[in-house]
């Protein structure tokens, strides 16, 4: 159940993402929670975008993996570690706090769910 609970919060986090990334960029509330100003905003819009769709696929994927109960939680094990890569990726090339948004909550999810019988 606790392995589930994280799981669900994870993919929750990727849909806030990707409505952030998607929808709010360049409005002053995205452009306050990235720290951009609004003409850079403005220019990496679209880049945004994309990165929130990607975001929207990572939850979709782990939803995908709650749902369809498979042995071993292959499908949610694979995309909590690809949650875990992109935030550890982001942490080294984009800002260091990407780390602790990104992919502790997936480390701990995955945790769960691997020591979850």
């Amino acid at each position: 159940m606790t392995a589930t609970i994280a799981v669900i919060a994870v993919a929750i986090l990727h849909l806030v993402f990707l409505i952030l990334e998607m929808f709010l960029w360049s409005k002053p509330l995205g452009r306050r929670i990235f720290g951009l100003n609004r003409e850079f905003a403005e220019q990496t819009a679209s880049l945004a975008a994309n990165q929130g769709l990607y975001n929207g696929f990572l939850a979709a994927g782990l939803v995908w993996g709650l749902v369809s109960r498979q042995p071993g939680n292959d499908i949610t094990v694979f995309f909590l570690a690809c949650i875990i890569v992109a935030g550890i990726y982001g942490a080294m090339t984009v800002k260091t706090s990407i780390l602790w948004v990104q992919a502790l909550p997936g480390a701990v999810a995955l945790l769960l769910v691997l020591t979850s019988g």
